[in-house]
């Protein structure tokens, strides 16, 4: 049995999911970085910077964004923009939307999504999760089993598409 642990990310990312990360490297290079730049100038400018709060927190601040933006170079470079539909789109694949029915029959959506795009508000969850990885591949009305921390939970497919992609 393989640890969770050495399971390597997914390098797979939606076109607008790639946008969004773009648009954070130019929001971080050409306005936030510039701005805290200048505050860290200000700060020093007035004098002893060992007990300039201002000035520490804004180096602070520089580092993490030059981390983020090198992090965030590196995880384009690797990442494959998934544009196409499948051939056969009567199965679940990177990027379908699928709705999905428990034992008690409620229904729930949800979108197979890259690790870059998780956001839980939109329902888009990794394809690299337990989730995401039990839904692939399969069509609709198969039952799958999902192992969540509380125990395992049954879940029906209802619905599988791929018209917002």
């Amino acid at each position: 049995m393989s640890d969770d642990k050495t399971i390597k990310k997914s390098n797979y990312i939606t076109p607008e999911g790639m946008q969004a990360l773009r648009d954070e490297v130019r929001y971080l290079w050409k306005i936030e970085r510039p701005k805290v730049t200048q505050s860290v100038s200000e700060a020093a400018a007035q004098g002893d910077r060992s007990e300039n709060a201002e000035y520490i927190y804004g180096k602070k601040r520089l580092r993490e964004i030059d981390r983020r933006l090198r992090f965030l170079s590196k995880r384009i470079e690797a990442l494959q923009v998934v544009n196409d539909l499948p051939r056969d789109q009567n199965k679940i694949y990177f990027a379908a939307w699928v709705t999905l029915e428990d034992i008690n029959g409620s229904r729930i959506n949800y979108r197979i999504i890259g690790p870059d795009e998780i956001d839980l508000k939109k329902s888009y969850i990794s394809i690299d999760s337990p989730m995401g990885r039990a839904l692939i591949g399969h069509r609709v009305n198969d039952e799958i089993v999902v192992k969540a921390p509380e125990g395992e939970k049954q879940y029906y497919i209802v619905a599988i598409s791929y018209d917002q992609l």
